[in-house]
């Protein structure tokens, strides 16, 4: 699937975007890609952080750009002068690449407050920017990243509507989902069923065609073992767990085709035959897809009611601060995310 993020006729409404871990590069290439937003065609949108963190960290890092703090329905026309900033109520403070628990709180409150704005109709999308997870879970976060903890908030924000969050990595050449995420190598065979397959390939055909106007996608099936387990002399889940999955999504009128050996599946002309790749593991989707276009990558949740897309990086704690951070992975996923939320 070639990713188009051109945000042309995009929403009406501004996008929310969340600060990410104040030790990292958040604020900073959030700001850049403010500055970017005319040449880069990015979409009007607001930043939710702690005011005063920001004009302290993009002092530090020299960074001339002018910041307003506003409300969601005044962002957008502020976007055009200054980089709308919605404050929280939590405090955030300036320490680049050195995270500290007492930040979870404001880390929190921005997701939060970003998915009820567009549960209220305020902002037409999220868009992330990445968190340390480990300085969460120090100060109690129970989830296991960004995507479950958007699922939940779906669940309280968007009641009766259907929340299942599926990750899929979206780039200019290369789209991957993985089956299984965040859970250790040894595992994934265990977690790996037929059903799971079945309702990620599901989502994903669903949300291609709802979120990205393809009618018809293609979905590529990745085997889990060598040549895909070699009809089971090579392990037994593609031909007893796999296949019967793809033969459950075709019997549904899914366009779905595998388990395909994983090692020929990435090149150019392995490419043009499908839309997306569903791996069967984190690493198996997400590194060849940060290979191929590393700088270009966005992080897009399906299976939620509403649009979230992020950067496909991390929190860069050893460069935060010094403004060279690159901000074309948040711009590809502002006009991404403005794209969704136009189809929408």
């Amino acid at each position: 699937m070639v990713v188009e993020t051109d945000a042309a006729g995009g929403p009406a409404l501004p996008l929310a975007v969340s600060v990410g871990e104040p030790a990292g590069i958040g604020a900073e290439i959030v700001a850049r890609a403010f500055e970017r937003r005319t040449d880069a065609s990015v979409p009007p949108f607001y930043l939710l952080a702690d005011p005063d963190f920001v004009f302290s960290r993009l002092a530090r890092a020299r960074i001339a750009v002018r910041v307003e703090t506003t409300t969601p329905e005044e962002a957008a026309d502020c976007f055009a002068r200054a980089l709308p900033v919605v404050p929280l109520t939590a405090r955030m403070g300036d320490r680049p690449g050195r995270p500290d628990p007492a930040d979870a709180r404001a880390v929190v409150e921005a997701i939060e407050t970003a998915v009820r704005h567009v549960a209220e109709g305020r902002a037409s999308g999220l868009v992330t920017a990445p968190i340390q997870k480990a300085s969460l879970y120090a100060a109690g976060f129970d989830h296991p990243g960004h995507t479950e903890f958007l699922g939940a908030l779906a669940e309280r924000h968007f009641p009766g509507e259907p929340a299942e969050p599926v990750m899929m990595l979206a780039g200019p050449e290369l789209s991957t989902v993985p089956v299984t995420v965040h859970i250790p190598l040894k595992d994934v065979p265990r977690a790996l069923t037929a059903e799971r397959i079945v309702t990620v390939g599901r989502i994903v055909a669903r949300d291609l065609a709802r979120r990205f106007g393809l009618e018809a996608p293609r979905l590529a099936l990745a085997g889990l073992n060598p040549h895909a387990g070699e009809d089971g002399t090579m392990g037994t889940e593609d031909r007893d767990v796999i296949a019967p999955a793809v033969a459950a999504l075709v019997a549904e009128g899914i366009r779905a085709t595998g388990p395909h050996p994983a090692d020929t599946l990435f090149h150019a002309r392995a490419r043009a035959g499908y839309d997306v790749v569903l791996a069967m593991y984190h690493d198996q989707a997400l590194i060849p897809v940060k290979t191929i276009a590393f700088d270009e990558t966005v992080n897009v949740t399906l299976g939620l009611p509403f649009v979230r897309t992020s950067p496909d990086h991390g929190t860069a704690l050893d460069i935060a601060g010094k403004d060279v951070a690159r901000p074309d992975s948040l711009i590809a996923a502002l006009r991404l995310a403005g794209r969704m939320a136009a189809v929408s």
